[in-house]
């Protein structure tokens, strides 16, 4: 399966519960990560690797099945970085770099179209990835500019050969193991109700203006879980109506919200936020430290709790 970073919240038919469905129902022996390096596995670098991670490892830690990262090369990725960092230096380089940004927009263009399962496992799908790709790397060398992703990815398909379990590969590594095994794609699958309950969670995290607050709301109470309650109060919130989200968060702090593993860290720190404008200045304090005890938090919401440690945090700081 492609995982698709931070981009499953855009897509209610291939967001983290399909994937978690699809697991679920294959039942693997063992869950192979094609994009990851033993390494970041263990250090936790996944975290800022591949978003998809935070839903997928509790799942095969719940069910025994053990999770193996096969990038044994992973640190040639960085290669790309360099690369680029080279040309941004260079008196000649904007052009070049300018041709790298049309390749990107071009694969950002693609993943922000609405996905579907059966799209993701279709021939032109995987042509479409395998086109962007090897026309950035016929432009600029298939090695230090693309992180020698084609041997990295020869090596993992060897590392599977005649093994059994799940795969899921970064997008742009996909149509090598799809070539690799074209009888290994996903099948259709039927959505459930996890997958319409994550849709509805990965909608109100990009909360907008033209959206049917009242709406999302509704069904954020009806789902009912800590990550649900505290999208409410952020809805709350950014409506101005700080005193309701207070008390949601009052809630969602007196229930277990340890998972996703971003979420306490959001919690915390959009709770000191409240706190502070209910004028608990201690307690606030002790939440924003909260933050800054948590083995790892978003960096966004540390920000939020070592601002709020200086100042008091008031709603014309909301971000």
């Amino acid at each position: 399966m492609p995982s698709l970073g931070p981009f499953h919240i855009l897509h209610p038919r291939y967001n983290a519960a399909t994937v978690l469905a699809i697991l679920e129902r294959a039942r693997p022996e063992v869950l192979y990560l094609a994009s990851l390096s033993p390494e970041a596995l263990e250090t936790g670098r996944w975290r800022e690797e591949d978003p998809l991670l935070f839903h997928v490892l509790p799942w095969a830690e719940e069910r025994g099945v053990p999770v193996v990262a096969l990038d044994q090369e992973a640190h040639l990725k960085g290669e790309a970085e360099v690369f680029r960092e080279a040309l941004a230096q260079h008196p000649l380089g904007k052009p070049h770099l300018e041709r790298m940004a049309a390749f990107d927009q071009a694969l950002l263009e693609l993943l922000k179209r609405p996905l579907t399962l059966e799209a993701l496992a279709s021939g032109e799908f995987v042509e479409k990835i395998r086109e962007i790709y090897e026309g950035f790397a016929q432009a600029f060398g298939e090695g230090p500019a693309t992180g020698f992703r084609k041997r990295r990815m020869a090596q993992v398909a060897e590392a599977l050969r005649c093994k059994e379990g799940a795969v899921l590969a970064e997008v742009l590594d996909y149509p090598f193991l799809a070539e690799a095994f074209p009888g290994a794609l996903p099948k259709p699958h039927e959505p459930t109700e996890a997958e319409r309950e994550r849709a509805l969670l990965d909608r109100a995290w990009q909360l907008r203006e033209e959206d049917d607050w009242a709406g999302l709301l509704e069904g954020l109470f009806a789902i009912g879980s800590p990550e649900a309650l505290y999208l409410a109060a952020q809805i709350y919130l950014a409506a101005g109506e700080w005193r309701e989200a207070l008390a949601l968060m009052e809630e969602v702090f007196r229930m277990d919200f340890g998972r996703p593993e971003y979420l306490p860290g959001y919690v915390l720190a959009r709770f000191g936020q409240l706190l502070d404008l209910a004028g608990e200045r201690e307690r606030a304090l002790r939440a924003y430290k909260g933050v800054l005890a948590l083995s790892w938090a978003p960096e966004e919401a540390r920000a939020m709790a070592q601002a709020g440690l200086r100042t008091p945090f008031r709603l014309g700081h909301l971000s």
